[in-house]
């Protein structure tokens, strides 16, 4: 997408759909498994599959949605729409954490991601205490739908970081250990979907979920 920032390290890209080349032998596109010469000797050559870019495109779009999926269970945005404020911070029997917990900790979780992923110069909060509230209960309703939009904000630029075609997905990440784009954001995706069944749960319990 236009706009959008650009991560890591660039790989090359395939040679352009209209020419393949293998050593010093090439052949068009057009002629699907043409012969060419390579050192003298006659040979087949393959052209890369004229669906590359398309296919990366799609994978980049599938990758971006599961981000905010809502395909095989309820997203983000319902679980926490239309929550009491009475109810933020209550944990029923059995509840290791309230509502406010669960959201300040996907936002603080994801927030961190994002940032490691797109500035090199990230330190992460210490574990495990940086990546939870203080409190049980928000400070004021203020806070809570602070917190939301953030969620939301910081997905969005994850998203716009995937779709990104100048992004690898596949390049290490500077200032890592060996993660990439693809990791990070799937990580993103897979923590957001586990805590978003907490809090299905938690307002099942609470009698606050239709």
């Amino acid at each position: 997408m236009s706009g959008a920032p650009a991560i890591g390290l660039v790989r090359p890209m395939p040679a352009p759909i209209g020419s393949a080349r293998v050593g010093t032998a090439t052949a068009t596109t057009a002629d699907t498994g043409a012969i060419g010469k390579h050192n003298g000797r006659r040979t087949r050559v393959h052209p890369p599959p004229v669906c590359i870019y398309e296919c990366m495109d799609r994978m980049r779009e599938q990758i971006a949605k599961q981000l905010d999926s809502q395909e095989a269970h309820a997203g983000f945005d319902k679980a926490v729409k239309g929550l009491a404020a009475e109810l933020r911070g209550k944990k029923p029997k059995g509840a290791p954490h309230s509502a406010w917990e669960l959201l300040e900790h996907i936002r603080l979780a994801q927030w961190d991601i994002l940032e490691f992923t797109r500035n090199p110069k990230h330190e992460s909060p210490k574990w495990p205490e940086g990546y939870w509230p203080k409190t049980a209960e928000p400070p004021n309703g203020a806070a809570w739908s602070k917190s939301i939009a953030q969620v939301k904000s910081d997905r969005q630029a994850l998203q716009n970081l995937v779709r990104n075609p100048k992004n690898d997905l596949l390049a290490e990440i500077p200032g890592g250990t060996g993660q990439t784009l693809l990791r990070e954001a799937l990580l993103a995706a897979d923590h957001l979907a586990y805590h978003v069944g907490e809090l299905v749960f938690l307002r099942r319990l609470l009698g606050a979920w239709s």
